[in-house]
Order: C-alpha cells, then structure tokens, then sequence
C-alpha cells in the first residue's frame, strides 16, 4: 500500500495548478497525472457500447432473483411492478452517470467520480468495498448459479448437497482465472461462446411464455389473481424486493468503466443506455411473465433454479436444453467479471490506492495476473456459505449505498463547478427521483435486515484507518517501505508481470516514483515483452 502512496504523492507533485477535480475535461483523458498519461483507444462505438450494458446486466440476476424478488413482493402483480420500476430507476441512474461521465472523462467509473468529487477517504472506500464485497460476492453468486443449475438435474427430488455447490463454484472460478491469466483471446472467446447461451435461455424462455399465454394459461396474471398476497404486506420486505430485483440490474453502469475509450462518448453514451436499459427491462419482464405461465408462485418459490423448473415443465424430454443454457450464461457471466474487474483494479492502484503490483500485467501473455489471483482468491473466500439471497443483500445494499452517494456528487459538482464544460446536462429533477428511491430503500432495508445491512456497512468501515495507514500516512517507517519493497518485486518474480509501458519505456521502472508519472493502461499494452524488465525478473 505504501507504493501506491508514493505513486499518489509523485502524480499530484506533477499536476498542473488548477488540475483539481472537476476540471478533468479540459485537459483530455489520461489528465490528473502531469500529461504523461498514456491515452486509451477510442474503439468502442454504439453497438459495442449496448452490448458492454446488455451483457454485463444479463447474468445469473435473471435466474436467480425471480424468487427473492416474488418471496419478498408477496404476490405476482407486486413483484411484475418491481421489475419495472426498478429497470425506470436503473435508467434514471444510468442517466445521471451518464453526465458524470462526460463532465470527469476517466476510466474506474464511480470510484473516480466519488474520489474526485468528495475526496480520497471517500473514493478509497468505496474501492475497498468494491475490492473486498462487491466483485467477489457478484462472481460468488454467479458460480453458485451455475453449481445449482448444472447439479439440480442430478437431485431432480431434492436440493443438491451444499458441500457440492460450493466445490463445483470453487473448480468454475479455478479453472476461468487460468484462463484469464493464459490469455486475454482465450478469455474474449470464452465470452463470445457463453454469451450465445444466456441468449438462447432468456429466447426460450420469453417464447416458451408467449405460447403459454395464447393457449389461455395467464391464471396469475389475471389482476384479481396477481395480486392475491400469499403474506402480510410489509414495506421493508418490498424494499428488499427491490434489492434483489437491482441485483438483476447489476452493471447498468460498467459503460462508465470505460469512457475514455468510447467513440464520440458526448453521444453514444446516452445513446446507449436509452437503448439497452428499455432492452433489458422488456426481456426481464417478460421472462417473468413467463415464469409465472407454467408455475404458481408456489411453485416458483420453492425451486431453487427457477428456469430449471420452468423448462421441466413445458420442454419435456428436452427439458436438459434449460439448464446447460443457463449454466453456459453463468459461466460466462463468472468469466466477464473475472475479465473486467482488473480495470477497477487499475484505476485504484494508478491513483495511489492500491499496492502497484495488482497494476501489472504479465510481461508476454498481457494478463493482470496478481489482480486476477486476488480476485479469485476473495472470492472463493465469500464461497464459506452457499445462501445467494443473502449474498445479494449485502452486495445489494452496499453498491446502492455508492450509487446514490455518486448521484449525489452529481449534485455536489453541480454547485461547486458550475461552470465546467458539461456536453451532457440532464434536468436536476432525474438525480432528485433516484436520491428519492435510494433513502427509501436503504432505510426500509437496513429496518428489514439491519444485520446484513451492518456487516456491510462495517466491512466499509473498516477501510478508514486502512486508508490512513496506507495511503494518507506518508513518513512511514524505512523497514516498513523496504519491506513493501521486497514483497512487491517477490510478487513480480512469482507471477513474471511488470508495468504496461508504451513503445520505448521500460516495464521495470514501475517499481521507482517516476512510472506514476506515466498512467499506465492494461488495454493497450506496448510492449508486452520487455528485454529490460525480463533481465531484472530473472536476476
């Protein structure tokens, strides 16, 4: 941590007067660091830009929330309208983003926006909760999602084993993190297949539904019936329904993850989300209109894989097709996190708060090879317990907990900077409506469940003094620097990864003070191979 200190102090040594946050867009991308930043790519256009959104929401949430959201809604009706709102609110959200994202034009998404608006402390925390809970618990869920539909034909009478759940969600992320580190290609091309089955499920699914409907069978979706509640109504459940529904809706707001790589961003960027937010709430809707033409709430209730059931139902001896679409979609939804979260990995350790090692990548394969490795690691840590619903609370709460403080700054820079360049300006009203719903859930939710909601906010929490130790602290002892030191060039021998440089620089001065001036990019590493980095790895 304490490398990445001095990476902080070297970058703000070398920024330019009036360089403060807000005032990113004048000075282009890669600003914020002297002008020695290394600039992305422009290459993602609008198709590109809706397929980031649709494929980074469209994951294990669709088959897994259906009954979190139904058990908590208490009737059918109730939980069609969840579905809903919660796709209009994530398009509200996505909207204001999408201003933040013109006006700070930098890569990491939320944590820049938070950092650069509200302070170190407050971007810190909200990477640290995305490092320790939001990332491994998202992969948890979603390898616990393909454990349950890959063993559930096997215990077609009976819940599959725990034990077995989580050693087979154990092998997927095992086997997809060496994947990652073998090969960027191998990687794309194991998303490119996968995705082709999570298409083909929600496809089957959505025609499946619309054949139930002209036969006549739309018992629950008759108002009388749909919304028969099987519980007493309670507000604090419903806003739990909401958080599991926002689940489902998880990486609405990944385009911002890469703003400085979009073509022509003023316009595609909210092109795009007005194109794949409806997109997805359409498909999420009515696949649950599906789902509730072949089971009864019941029924749905007590599956634990909801598409599984509905496939038994109405495929018949090709009810094996349901589970192994699924399964593929799964897997590669664990396989495009795994890919992506090296870029939050990146921005964090580039602006100080993350040791330099997890900012390197491997000197011929161009993989992030320690981000990856920590990531695996914290996730088959969250595996100790295989409960998804209550895995989906808390990465739920927590990352409603950021969205909201990051619509805020929106706010906030609003009266601080008024006068900045803001090619995107939408009406206050939008940041007002989702502040709105944001205090209504977080506070019915932390009365529902105040425990999961405390161990998330506690998690949170204790990255404050991590921070102050390990970043804001910057006399620290010599032992302790040489030892940072020591552990950070073991860790490149390991795992053979340096800086990625461009044309003439050399990978191993990422280790010295002057490399923070260079803002590094893992995505368009010149060149991998280094002959200066290789001779000192294997001195």
């Amino acid at each position: 941590m304490e490398k990445g200190a001095r990476h902080r102090s070297s970058a703000e040594k070398n920024r330019p007067a009036g360089d403060e946050p807000g005032d990113e867009p004048e000075a282009g991308p890669g600003a914020g660091s002297g002008g020695g930043g290394v600039a992305l790519k422009k290459e993602i256009g609008l198709v590109s830009a809706c397929g980031i959104i649709v494929g980074n929401i469209i994951g294990s949430g669709i088959f897994v929330s259906p009954k979190g959201v139904l058990e908590n809604a208490g009737s059918v009706g109730l939980a069609l309208i969840v579905w809903i709102v919660t796709g209009v609110i994530t398009a509200v959200g996505a909207l204001c983003y999408a201003e933040l994202g013109v006006t700070i034009p930098k890569s990491g998404g939320d944590y820049s926006y938070v950092k650069d608006i509200f302070g170190g402390l407050a971007g810190f925390l909200r990477l640290w909760i995305a490092v320790l809970v939001i990332y491994p618990t998202n992969q948890a869920v979603i390898a616990l999602t393909f454990s349950n539909y890959v063993l559930q034909p096997l215990f077609p009478t009976c819940f599959p084993p725990e034990s077995g759940l989580r050693l087979l969600a154990a092998i997927c992320l095992l086997l997809l993190t060496w994947v990652n580190c073998a090969s960027v290609r191998w990687a794309t091309r194991v998303q490119d297949i996968f995705t082709a089955g999570k298409l083909l499920a929600l496809a089957l699914i959505i025609i499946m539904g619309v054949v139930q409907i002209c036969k006549g069978e739309y018992f629950w979706l008759e108002p009388k019936n749909a919304f028969e509640s099987f519980q007493e109504p309670d507000i604090g459940l419903i806003a739990l329904a909401f958080l599991q529904g926002s689940f489902a809706y998880g990486g609405w707001n990944f385009l911002n993850y890469v703003t400085e790589e979009l073509v022509d961003p003023y316009k595609n960027l909210p092109r795009a989300i007005f194109i794949s937010i409806p997109l997805v709430t359409f498909v999420y809707v009515f696949a649950n209109v599906a789902y509730v033409t072949a089971m009864s709430p019941q029924e749905l209730l007590a599956s634990n894989a909801v598409a599984v059931t509905f496939g038994e139902k109405l495929l018949g001896v090709m009810a094996w097709i349901m589970p192994i679409s699924v399964a593929l979609s799964t897997f590669g939804g664990v396989n495009g996190s795994l890919f992506t979260s090296s870029r939050l990995f990146f921005a964090g350790a580039r602006e100080g708060h993350l040791p330099s090692v997890l900012a390197m990548i491997h000197v011929k394969r161009c993989t992030p090879i320690p981000a990856l490795l920590f990531t695996c690691i914290s996730t088959l840590l969250m595996l100790v317990t295989s409960d998804m619903y209550t895995l989906i609370n808390y990465v739920g709460f927590i990352n409603y907990l950021f969205y909201g403080v990051t619509v805020a700054g929106q706010i906030v820079l609003r009266w601080k900077k008024p006068d900045i360049p803001r090619p995107i300006k939408i009406n206050l009203l939008f940041p007002i409506i989702y502040l709105l719903f944001w205090a209504f859930l977080l506070i019915f939710s932390l009365w529902s469940e105040p425990v999961v909601c405390g161990i998330g906010l506690a998690i949170m929490l204790t990255g404050v003094p991590v921070y102050f130790l390990g970043v804001y602290w910057q006399n620290k002892p010599k032992g302790f620097n040489d030892f940072i030191e020591v552990l950070t060039l073991v860790s490149q021998k390991m795992c053979v990864v340096v800086y990625p440089v461009e044309d003439g620089d050399v990978g191993t001065q990422g280790l010295r003070e002057d490399v923070a001036e260079q803002q590094p990019s893992f995505y368009q590493p010149a060149p991998c191979k280094d002959q200066d980095s290789e001779e000192q790895l294997q001195a």
